[in-house]
Parts: structure tokens; C-alpha cells; sequence
């Protein structure tokens, strides 16, 4: 008789996991709010600019500046903190396509290396490598909630002095020795997509310290504008990247639920160290004791097929789905999509640019996070003890029964 439940056997998942997005009467109540108002518009508007205010006292930051998505949150980074044709900018090659195709909409060039075995976020020793004349700015991810060494990226961009702008789209609320990720660098950046640890369908974030940077963010996103100048003045290049009042209002209410379902998704991250680290076979993602706290946009670990009965990556994660365990697809490398192999990124870039070299290297850790690793999703890490049990018990079984997948 079949025991696993892509089988035929029953699921190992008893309860459903919670639902995502969450949400309650104060979301309804606030876009009634903004509806009844009649102000939708954000310039004349008090609900985002309150978010901004909140999201940024939250994180540690002096400034907030909402914008329309994750991706724009750090395209307007670059443009305004000077990067653009020519420049350099080092990224990781396991990261979502936006981290590197920011870059581009620059003009300037994205530059890959691997990433840690480890952890999988970007390797400071491959930075430093990867560091030319042309090297402008740093971009890390701090994949899966978790953080890059940022002891190691603030010490590298100080002495060769580069801009340090960290892509948080995976880490509201994660916390580097007690303070808050997207302060260490000039900019900070982050997504209210709906998949993320707060969302409002769409929406990004920028935080900053630097007055000055705050000027230029807020330009870049509202058309070129300047704070105080007369409303059709324009002093540099910008555009229309202005988040509405509609998802500044949702974006609120989200804000009030963070810091408590952070806290869970970190302890429900510790327990799976504990109960997935017993599996032989089974690699969570390294939790770095500097972590004060992890956000976990994903919880991610690599499964070595070999203590599965070879089955493939592909069925490990159709068994999981099966036995009531969702997952998040993770992301291909960078240098294997095709906007860079067809040339489709020449549009971007000054005539006769040809790419760079790095496209045309080797990720080998990048490849075994692509396509070795199961990525349980953030608001599975909202459930009680009984669903981290329920998680391992799935792999367990699947383990014990994987004759049965050949």
C-alpha cells in the first residue's frame, strides 16, 4: 500500500497552514478611509506619508520614501545615489532578476559573483575580487529574510569607497547585531509585493539616514521635484514612482502586525534548524548568530538526493506539495536568464557594450541553491509548533518511502 500521499497515501498536513495575505476590519476600515475622503492621490494625501514616517521609525531610519514596487524602490536607489552608464555595480547571481536588471535601467553594467554555500547570500570574497576602477556600488540581498555579512560589506565599501545599497525585499523587521537591515549602507530597499512579509498587492519601500540622499530619492520618485519648490519646478531626472494613498493606508495597518510575526517566523525558523538539522541529508540555510533576528521571507534548506533515493529535486518538491507542505519556487541564476544569454540587454547599455565577463563565469553554489533547495514560504512560518513538526514529519516520510517515487 502507498504511503506517501502523491501515491495515493494520506497527507501528513492535518490543519491548513494560515492564509496570506492577512488582513482584518482595520484594512477595510482604512481604504473606506481613503475612499470616503476623496483624497487618493498621495501629494495632497497624509496616509502614505504617514506609512513612510512609521515603516522608517521601524527599521531605525530618519526617512522613508514609499514608491510604487520593490523593483522601483531600487532602480530610484541607483538613479539617485549617481550610478549610471559606465559604472559597475556588484550583485549576487542568485537573487530575483530586478537585482540585477535595476542596474541596467541605469545604463550601468551588473557585475556577478556567487554566493556563500552556506547561506546563500552574496560571497565578500568574491566581492573584493570582483571590485575594478569602474566599481561604483555594492548591491547585496539579504536572501530569504537572512542577512549578508554586513560587518564585512561596510568595512569593504568604506575602504574602497563605494555606495552600500542593501536589498531587503526578503527581510522586513530582520535585525543585524540588534539594529535594523537597510541601515547599514546609504539606501535600503524593499517590496510589499504580495508574496512578502507585508504587502499591499504592490509597493516598495526606500529607508535612508542621509539627509541628502533623502532629498534625491524623494526627487528621483516624484518627477524630479525639490520639497518646498513651486509644483511644475523639475531640477533633475526623475519620474513618477509615487505610491497611492490606497496602499499607503493597507501598508499601515500591515506596519502594526510586523514586529509580532516577525518574532514568530524567527522562533518557527529556530525550530526547524533544530527538527529539519536532524535529517540526515536535509542543510537548512546557516542561521548566523549575528542574526538578532531573521524576518525569513523563506525558509530554505538543500536536500542532498542521494539520502532520497536519487529522486530529483523536482519530485522531492512534488511530494512535499502532496503531503500539504507548500513551496516557493526559488530563483534561477541571474546569468542563465535569458535578457542576458539572447543579448536582450544591449538596449540598456552605451553602443558596443558587450556585457561583462562575470556573465560568462562559474556559480556552482549558485546553481545548487537554483535547483537543490526546498523554500517553505513566509507565511507557512506563521503557524504554531504543531506545523513545524508537520513540515519535518512530511520530509521524513518522503525519505522512508522514497523507493516508492522511482
Amino acid at each position: 500500500m502507498a504511503q506517501l500521499a502523491i501515491n495515493g497515501g494520506a497527507a501528513t498536513k492535518t490543519k491548513p497552514f494560515p492564509e496570506w495575505p492577512m488582513y482584518d476590519a482595520r484594512e477595510r476600515e482604512a481604504l473606506l478611509g481613503v475612499l470616503d475622503s476623496r483624497v487618493w492621490w498621495r501629494t495632497p494625501g497624509t496616509r502614505t506619508l504617514q506609512f513612510e514616517r512609521d515603516f522608517a521609525a521601524y527599521h531605525q531610519a530618519k526617512h522613508g520614501i514609499a514608491v510604487t514596487n520593490g523593483t522601483h524602490a531600487l532602480e530610484v536607489a541607483l538613479l539617485a545615489l549617481g550610478i549610471g552608464p559606465g559604472d559597475e555595480v556588484i550583485v549576487p547571481d542568485y537573487t530575483f532578476v530586478a537585482t540585477a536588471s535595476s542596474v541596467l535601467m541605469t545604463g550601468a553594467i551588473p557585475v556577478l559573483v556567487d554566493v556563500r554555500a552556506d547561506n546563500y547570500c552574496i560571497d565578500c570574497d568574491l566581492v573584493e575580487a570582483a571590485i575594478s576602477p569602474r566599481t561604483k556600488a555594492i548591491l547585496p540581498v539579504h536572501m530569504g529574510g537572512h542577512a549578508a555579512d554586513l560587518d564585512r560589506l561596510t568595512e569593504i565599501t568604506s575602504r574602497h569607497g563605494l555606495t552600500l545599497i542593501e536589498d531587503c525585499a526578503h527581510a522586513h523587521g530582520s535585525q543585524w547585531r540588534g539594529r535594523p537591515v537597510g541601515t547599514f549602507g546609504r539606501a535600503g530597499t524593499f517590496s510589499f509585493q504580495q508574496s512578502k512579509l507585508m504587502t499591499a498587492g504592490e509597493g516598495g519601500m526606500i529607508i535612508t539616514n542621509d539627509d541628502e540622499a533623502e532629498r534625491l530619492l524623494r526627487s528621483v520618485h516624484d518627477c524630479g521635484r525639490l520639497p518646498g519648490k513651486w509644483f511644475y519646478s523639475h531640477f533633475i531626472y526623475g519620474s513618477n514612482y509615487r505610491l497611492s494613498e490606497w496602499q499607503g493606508a493597507v501598508l499601515g495597518v500591515q506596519l502594526t502586525r510586523l514586529d509580532e510575526q516577525t518574532r514568530r517566523r524567527h522562533e518557527n525558523g529556530r525550530l526547524l534548524d533544530r527538527l529539519l538539522g536532524e535529517i540526515p541529508g536535509i542543510t537548512p540555510q546557516l542561521f548566523d548568530t549575528r542574526m538578532t533576528r531573521n524576518g525569513h521571507y523563506a525558509y530554505i534548506f538543500h536536500v542532498d538526493k542521494a539520502a532520497f533515493g536519487g529522486i530529483s529535486t523536482e519530485k522531492f518538491i512534488a511530494a512535499m506539495n502532496a503531503e500539504g507542505i507548500p513551496n516557493q519556487a526559488a530563483y534561477p541564476p541571474v546569468h542563465d536568464l535569458d535578457v542576458f544569454t539572447s543579448g536582450a540587454f544591449r538596449s540598456r547599455l552605451c553602443p558596443g557594450t558587450d556585457g561583462h565577463p562575470s556573465w560568462q563565469g562559474e556559480f556552482p553554489v549558485t546553481a545548487r541553491a537554483a535547483w537543490e533547495t526546498y523554500w517553505v514560504p513566509q507565511y507557512a512560518l506563521l503557524g504554531d509548533e504543531q506545523d513545524m513538526h508537520e513540515i519535518a514529519a512530511a520530509v521524513r516520510k518522503i525519505q522512508a518511502n522514497a523507493v516508492e517515487m522511482r
